[in-house]
């Protein structure tokens, strides 16, 4: 571990950096609290391990939320195994503040994953579609598709 820390003196300052938003990006995707405080911390375990480098201070952030991105998407295929083994999740849901915020998570969940991305991204975390896009490793085309897809989505399921 003390390999670790030397190698990355300015740990303590990347994580009061980027620590707020990537866990808002886990929450919003794995709607747990505790699920979303592992992720982030995942996401530092392997900034520290990689030891990564950057062009500049967008190319880091956008390694964070891909980094961040991929981690929930993998917690929340871990979860379906579970559910699927033993009938229920083990995963808590948040007990959300205020019913806004109880609205949102039940918007967030009724979007495919792919579009859900998208959504946190760019509507929540306020990301430009062409950063959205470059997270997602994706063309900008397709970042605006898929957030016209979630919002079509989104309506449909207010219609009904």
């Amino acid at each position: 571990m003390d390999n670790l820390i030397k190698a990355k003196p300015n740990i303590e300052a990347v994580y009061k950096l980027y620590a707020d938003t990537l866990y808002r990006v886990a929450l919003s995707t794995l709607q747990s609290d505790m699920d979303a405080q592992d992720a982030v911390q995942d996401v530092f375990i392997k900034y520290m391990s990689s030891n990564p480098e950057f062009k500049d201070a967008e190319h880091e952030k956008a390694w964070f939320l891909r980094v961040t991105v991929n981690r929930c998407h993998d917690m929340l295929r871990s979860r379906k195994v579970r559910l699927k083994l033993h009938a229920e999740s083990d995963a808590e849901p948040v007990n959300p503040a205020s019913k806004a915020r109880q609205e949102l998570f039940e918007v967030l969940q009724s979007i495919p994953e792919k579009y859900k991305s998208t959504v946190i991204l760019h509507c929540l975390e306020g990301l430009s579609l062409q950063e959205t896009a470059d997270v997602l490793g994706i063309s900008l085309s397709a970042a605006k598709m898929r957030l016209k897809r979630a919002r079509e989505i989104i309506k449909e399921g207010k219609d009904v």
